[in-house]
């Protein structure tokens, strides 16, 4: 019997990805930095096709470069942080001027820098500050916490504990109680008869703390942003966000590279 579980464990071989020394080997269908390179403003269609307004048109100007009033450029935006990567805006740009790239590093320290510019190359999240890195940096363990989630994002958060991804081997880990914790990992909207539940558990974490809002609903509210029911801007309502994953659900890699760069422990990717 022995012999032959330790045959059959030889057999599977070693299960752990090496993320992040060697890149990780995606889905074909996976979707990850949004591309744009749009020159006709007056056309819409992408903003019109997009379900959480994700994609907005600035500026007055008609052409693109040309100017009205006080300097303004009209230019595209779309919003990483309301974008659920459906793709309807690149089936609707008759010029095929949106894409979804397979680069998964979409975190940002900051609300605002998910707000992409037509052309922009975007800078993903920077470690925490100095004092804070020294405390986390080598042990971060989190309170999971699902606000109204529809539990696709809670199941790729959740699979970076198993042998897969071996979450811990980073010193990362979910905790039972938030007591316990360093900090909050929210998914889902918020909604009504989560919000006190979210403030209690935030309150019971120590300080200093830190928050993390993994997914469009806990970013923006995604598919349910403007419902009576739900926070009128996800988890950055409530708390102050230290990172921010976005996706509908982010995949797994897209969440463990952001809990990386929080911790000091991810600079780059190709």
């Amino acid at each position: 019997m022995i012999l032959g579980e330790i045959k059959a464990r030889i057999n599977q071989g070693y299960r752990t990805i090496k993320f992040p020394d060697v890149e990780p080997d995606l889905p074909e269908r996976f979707r990850g930095m949004p591309k744009m390179n749009c020159k006709n403003f007056d056309c819409k269609k992408c903003k019109e096709a997009c379900p959480t307004g994700a994609i907005s048109i600035a500026g007055a100007a008609r052409d693109t470069g040309a100017t009205q009033g006080a300097g303004t450029i009209r230019q595209l935006k779309l919003d990483m942080g309301r974008c659920i990567f459906c793709t309807d805006c690149v089936l609707a740009c008759p010029e095929k001027a949106i894409s979804f790239t397979r680069d998964y590093g979409l975190s940002a320290n900051d609300r605002d820098d998910l707000i992409l510019k037509n052309g922009q190359v975007f800078e993903p999240a920077n470690a925490l500050k100095k004092e804070t890195l020294r405390i986390f940096g080598r042990s971060l363990k989190l309170r999971q916490v699902s606000a109204g989630g529809c539990n696709a994002c809670e199941m790729d958060t959740q699979v970076l504990s198993t042998v897969v991804f071996d979450l811990e081997r980073f010193g990362i880990q979910f905790v039972a109680s938030p007591r316990h914790a360093d900090g909050l990992l929210i998914t889902g909207p918020v909604t009504e008869s989560m919000r006190l539940a979210l403030e209690k558990t935030y309150e019971a974490v120590p300080n200093p703390k830190i928050v993390i809002a993994v997914g469009a609903c806990a970013i923006s509210g995604g598919l349910y942003a403007g419902h009576d029911e739900v926070a009128k801007s996800g988890a950055t309502e409530i708390f102050p966000v230290d990172l921010y994953i976005p996706g509908c659900p982010p995949h797994p890699i897209t969440i463990l590279d952001g809990l990386l760069r929080l911790i000091g422990k991810r600079w780059s990717h190709a």
